[in-house]
């Protein structure tokens, strides 16, 4: 692995790729990002081109994640080889991704597509740390999308009806899409799921831009269901 300012095998260096992120901040896009806990200005196109560019890059990867920057780490989930990591180098990749825009990327664009991914799903969907907990419930709503044979979902449910509407944040948010998918794709448990939306309702006051569907579950359902059976 190299060092923060290393060259890596290809020969391009962490140094770099530094410095053509650091060209891209743009003050205003950071101050919009800040208000939602992601500390970058590096528009995401602009990022994902120079992705494209840079093409799978392991060891450029490691070295960008390992300076701790936002907007290095987005770019090294973009170049990463997900296979290539370890189960415990995910898990600690995992736990120090306190950006909301790095966890998500890390979860969905790494770790569900890592051979770890259910064993990390298990051992993270009751972790003592809501962040992490989120990431588990989130390959946990994977699952029931994929690969739900089985998964427990009514004792899913059972969890999300006595947790979810006192859950902090980020794990509320992850536990209220696991309950909107149950309810979209599997309709013996529909009925319960509408219901238990109906009561804790969890995100019912949430703005939603004109063309969006809410994320208050009832809606969320409700408005999925209908367009698969349109």
């Amino acid at each position: 692995m190299p060092t923060p300012s290393g060259t890596t095998l290809t020969g391009t260096t962490v140094t770099e790729v530094m410095a053509e992120l650091a060209a891209l901040e743009d003050p205003r896009m950071r101050a919009v990002n800040e208000r939602h806990g992601d500390d970058h200005g590096v528009n995401l196109t602009q990022l994902r081109a120079v992705a494209k560019r840079l093409k799978a890059q392991h060891d450029l990867a490691k070295g960008l994640w390992a300076t701790g920057d936002t907007a290095a780490r987005l770019l090294a989930v973009l170049i990463c080889e997900p296979k290539a990591f370890g189960r415990d180098e995910l898990d600690a990749m995992l736990r120090e991704a306190h950006a909301p825009k790095v966890h998500g990327w890390l979860v969905g664009y790494v770790v569900k597509k890592s051979p770890h991914a259910e064993d990390l799903r298990q051992a993270w969907f009751a972790d003592a740390d809501p962040v992490v907990a989120s990431a588990g419930w989130a390959l946990t709503t994977e699952r029931v999308l994929k690969k739900p044979e089985g998964l427990d979902l009514a004792g899913l449910l059972d969890i999300v009806e006595a947790e979810m509407r006192d859950a902090p944040e980020r794990l509320q948010w992850a536990m209220n899409e696991c309950l909107a998918q149950i309810g979209i794709h599997h309709p013996e448990h529909r009925a319960r799921a509408l219901a238990i939306g109906e009561r804790l309702r969890v995100l019912e006051d949430y703005p939603t831009s004109p063309g969006c569907t809410s994320p208050y579950a009832p809606i969320w359902i409700t408005e999925m269901v209908r367009r698969q059976e349109a």
